[in-house]
């Protein structure tokens, strides 16, 4: 659909690219006053993705929320992408989303039509997760803005958590990276190959569902899904939740191959110095590991890929079932005894 208003031009910056930064963040949320309770079994305290309370022995509630700015001129396809990324931390929770609430802010420029699309795009994407959208909140503001509050369930043993991987353990990560790179040239109109472009929409609007489902079946011990805080930032929080460290295979890590040249010239989101602020200290480089690759590494994702932790018994087994269904998930790393670096990368 062609809109007159272009809604990227609208927002300052795209997508989870506008996502504040995980060190900022963790000291924004010091200090509050909050009250315990046995049944919630994971909160913001390990920055997970998700909430999880149990409700009874088989039934745990999983919240999350994820909204953002335009990632895409488009209003249908911005709605399935922010719907798409907000429905994804319940997936890498482990759990089956259910309820979702529709989270919009909208400018005086955007026109009935305009809104409309964003919704339905959202809708669309929400139905096709088996998941009802019962209502949700609207205002106006200087810039749009479009997500989702979700609901889902999850038995309360089957919980995947940010911080359960072990020594030994093979990781694997189920989308390329360089989205935010990639976006960000799209943007700034410097990226006319439609056919990368639609490549890279495609795999935004990509639910995590089909990885979920074939994930679950297997001793999973970790899994995060690789957003705003990229595949390090993220990286970073499962080792140290997890009192480990992750090794990073950089070789055999999937991502877009003109990212990487757009990294060589620089081009890279403010989502990236960002992630590298939060994250590099704890990470040692060895190797030959270019400049280009780490900010890849750093790149910020929209509705990114899950990233997993499993016992290597299971990993190619695993990784065979993935293929069939999700075709870019490549094994990118192991998980040894906790050294002196969160990340390794090789």
């Amino acid at each position: 659909m062609e809109n007159e208003v272009k809604l990227t031009k609208l927002a300052s910056c795209a997508g989870c690219g506008a996502k504040v930064g995980a060190g900022t963040l963790s000291r924004l949320l010091e200090g509050f006053r909050t009250h315990s309770d046995p049944r919630l079994i994971v909160g913001y305290d390990k920055s997970d993705d998700a909430s999880v309370y149990v409700i009874n022995e088989d039934t745990a509630l999983v919240q999350t929320t994820d909204f953002f700015p335009p990632i895409v001129d488009d209003p249908f396809l911005f709605g399935v992408i922010a719907a798409t990324n907000a429905l994804s931390d319940v997936y890498a929770m482990g759990g089956t989303p259910r309820l979702a609430l529709n989270l919009m802010c909208i400018t005086d420029s955007m026109d009935k039509e305009t809104v409309q699309e964003i919704l339905r795009g959202g809708y669309d994407t929400a139905y096709r997760a088996d998941t009802i959208i019962t209502g949700g909140h609207t205002i106006s503001g200087a810039e749009p803005i479009y997500g989702l509050a979700v609901s889902g369930f999850v038995h309360p043993q089957k919980v995947l958590k940010n911080c359960g991987a072990e020594p030994g353990d093979v990781l694997i990560l189920t989308k390329p990276l360089g989205i935010g790179i990639l976006t960000t040239t799209l943007k700034a109109g410097l990226l006319e190959d439609k056919a990368l472009e639609k490549r890279i929409y495609d795999q935004m609007a990509t639910l995590n569902r089909a990885a979920r489902d074939i994930m679950v079946k297997y001793p999973v011990h970790s899994c995060t899904d690789v957003t705003g805080f990229a595949l390090l930032g993220h990286g970073y929080e499962m080792a140290a939740g997890s009192g480990c460290t992750l090794h990073i295979e950089t070789g055999n890590v999937p991502y877009h191959k003109e990212a990487y040249e757009f990294a060589e010239m620089g081009l890279i989101p403010a989502g990236a110095y960002r992630n590298r602020e939060y994250a590099e200290p704890g990470v040692r480089v060895e190797g030959n590991v270019t400049r280009a690759m780490q900010d890849i590494l750093y790149d910020p994702q929209t509705s990114g890929g899950l990233l997993i932790a499993v016992p290597e018994a299971s990993a190619q087994t695993l990784l065979r079932e993935l293929k069939d269904s999700v075709p870019a998930a490549s094994e990118i790393g192991y998980v040894t005894e906790k050294t002196d670096a969160a990340v390794v990368l090789h």
